[in-house]
């Protein structure tokens, strides 16, 4: 069998779909094969090839003509017949990892919805991104043989939201890389410490600065308890995205706001120390298709705060403190509680780290390679 993917998130984006999709990738290079799978992982022109990972030879790298702007505009703009499978094929199944399924001549095609937030918080996008989705999301379902969804929730969403079949998707969730555990040493914790200039006590908040991910609602949040907890800072890391100047001013204008460092994007190797220094992961998203960095600072033994919302309680179980991502007041309160109550703190750590060793990437492989069996 011969399995297309098209790979250029994996290469172009460091957290979010790109994780997702190198996880993915990886876990089934590791799988056992009696060697007749192939891979062709289909990359856009621009896509930096440097930052592929080593691979076994029955994966191989196809590269299109076209830049990934390109394929944009080519593909879904002017919906011009540029088939991916007629370019790289011939392939016994394509599967999109990143919402979008591009024109295919005779593969039958798998697409992966992360989420519908752009249906279920319209409010959290820029209107021409909006605008996009709602056209492109829709019409790459429809072309779509099988839909893969990363939760249940998103799953429900997608049935519920857009008309779909429910037989027409699949549940093919995250899982957590090896390396995020909680990291004791000192050399290697005081080293992202100074990198980034981490106060020595602090609640983390992690993501892409953008409105769903509410750090306004956090920083509100914080600014109800600082007062009780003078040493305690919050920190907020993660690259800017969109609508994030009032993220910004909430920071500024904060009564603590000498004690809320905004410290940009995290490089990935520095995650894992990151979560290990936090007091406390708050994770108080509007909605989430996933949550995948709810597991990962779970698997690091740091105690989460997240929202009761979509995807979050599904995959976080009773591993976390979970509150509307609206209350500010109930966000408020559990960051206190976590901050006073040590045996609260040791059972959340403890039912974190044996909930994250549940979600492998080795088992979200055999459930995708199953998928590809079913209709290659």
């Amino acid at each position: 069998m011969n399995i297309g993917i098209l790979y250029t998130s994996a290469l172009h984006q460091a957290g979010g779909i790109g994780r997702y999709t190198r996880g993915l990738v990886g876990a089934l290079a590791q799988l056992d094969d009696p060697g007749t799978t192939r891979y062709e992982l289909v990359v856009a022109r621009d896509a930096p090839l440097d930052r592929l990972p080593m691979l076994p030879p029955r994966f191989r790298v196809r590269r299109l003509p076209f830049s990934e702007r390109q394929m944009t505009i080519l593909w879904h703009r002017f919906d011009l017949p540029l088939w991916v499978d007629a370019w790289c094929g011939p392939f016994d199944v394509f599967h999109a990892p990143d919402f979008v399924l591009p024109p295919l001549r005779r593969a039958p095609g798998l697409v992966t919805v992360h989420d519908l937030s752009f249906l279920t918080y319209p409010s959290g996008a820029v209107p021409g991104l909006r605008r996009w989705l709602k056209r492109v999301v829709p019409a790459s379902i429809r072309r779509a043989r099988h839909v893969l969804a990363d939760s249940e929730s998103t799953r429900r969403d997608i049935v519920r939201h857009l008309a779909v079949d429910a037989a027409k998707v699949s549940v093919v969730g995250a899982g957590v890389d090896r390396r995020f555990r909680p990291i004791t040493d000192p050399g290697a914790l005081g080293d992202v410490r100074r990198r980034y200039r981490l106060p020595d006590r602090f609640v983390l908040g992690l993501g892409t600065l953008e409105p769903r991910k509410n750090f306004e609602g956090l920083i509100g949040a914080f600014d109800r308890i600082q007062a009780e907890f003078p040493e305690l800072h919050l920190v907020i890391a993660g690259g800017r995205g969109w609508l994030y100047d009032p993220i910004l001013a909430a920071a500024a204008v904060s009564p603590a706001a000498d004690r809320i460092h905004v410290v940009g994007f995290v490089a990935d190797e520095d995650l894992p120390a990151l979560y290990s220094l936090a007091r406390t992961f708050a994770f108080p998203s509007h909605y989430e298709g996933f949550g995948l960095p709810v597991l990962e600072a779970m698997s690091c033994g740091t105690p989460v705060l997240a929202s009761d919302n979509s995807s979050l309680p599904e995959v976080a179980g009773d591993a976390a403190i979970l509150v509307p991502a609206s209350d500010v007041p109930a966000l408020a309160d559990a960051l206190a509680r976590l901050e006073r109550d040590t045996s609260l703190r040791a059972a959340c750590r403890r039912r974190g780290i044996a909930r994250a060793a549940g979600y492998t990437w080795e088992a979200a492989a055999r459930r995708l390679s199953a998928v590809y069996r079913r209709f290659g």
